[in-house]
């Protein structure tokens, strides 16, 4: 199912991946990854995979484009592999996570990333979250082994339940010898279905630490702060929101930490209220 153009020569790359259709709350993953492809010098679409016949399409659709004003052209959904570079060599995988053939799928990439020689991979998602938006956004991560999960920290370690197909791959690459790392943004649940600037700020940082990629977050500040203001005069035309809030920060003054049963919950309800 992987169609490659051309292999690009890169040195001890890292691998970038956020696969929409599983969860991934204030597009933390996905905003994290356009972050990164807008910052990437040089980037180039090397491969893809065709998604046309793995995915029900009454979901995700194709999207029609016009070439001339009048010929239109169909767009298929695929999952894109490009390659840059921002402080050090990057991988992009990101599209549309499949219906059906996991199993391929994650061959294919764990193929691509032996073949470039990935030294670490990290998907990338948001999760949902009984916390306040007015408290820095934690960043959570899950690892292929203990040896990684002490260089990143911060382990999400009692969430069971269902998953998605960024995790899959996560436990194919470790299995295939390649350091794989999950970085989780825990995002307020009353907002989690709209983009966090935030939330996508603090995914970066956290690149920028574990990876070593270089990326502007000036702007990413300045977005911040207005989503901030945006969302304080949303509560104040919300008075059961905002009493929910204070009750947040009520019951998390002196515990930061999430349950695994409160985070599966917030899932079970994000993915809900998507459907």
């Amino acid at each position: 199912m992987l169609d490659v153009d051309q292999w690009p020569t890169l040195r001890e790359p890292v691998m970038l991946v956020a696969l929409t259709g599983w969860v991934d709350g204030g597009l933390a993953g996905t905003g994290t990854l356009a972050a990164v492809a807008e910052a990437l010098e040089s980037p180039r679409k090397f491969a893809s995979v065709d998604l046309s016949d793995l995915l029900d399409l009454q979901q995700t659709r194709p999207t029609v484009s016009l070439i001339d004003g009048v010929t239109r052209r169909i767009e298929w959904p695929s999952i894109d592999l490009v390659a840059g570079r921002a402080g050090r060599d990057v991988v992009i995988v990101a599209g549309p996570e499949p219906s059906v053939r996991w199993r391929e799928v994650t061959s294919d990439l764990v193929q691509v990333a032996q073949h470039l020689d990935v030294q670490l991979a990290v998907t990338l998602g948001g999760m949902p979250a009984p916390v306040s938006h007015r408290r820095p956004v934690n960043v959570l991560a899950t690892a292929s082994s203990r040896s990684v999960a002490q260089e990143v920290g911060a382990l999400r370690g009692d969430y069971f339940g269902p998953t998605g197909a960024q995790t899959v791959l996560q436990v194919a690459l470790g299995d295939a010898g390649i350091r794989a790392v999950g970085f989780w943004a825990q995002v307020p649940h009353y907002v989690a279905a709209t983009p966090s600037p935030p939330a996508i700020r603090a995914m970066l940082e956290r690149l920028r630490e574990v990876a070593g990629l270089t990326v502007d977050l000036h702007t990413l500040d300045e977005e911040s702060d207005a989503y901030l203001e945006r969302v304080e005069e949303g509560l104040s035309e919300r008075p059961d929101v905002a009493d929910m809030v204070r009750q947040l920060e009520a019951e998390n003054e002196t515990d930061e930490s999430v349950s695994g049963e409160d985070l599966a919950r917030e899932i079970e309800r994000f993915l809900r209220d998507e459907r």
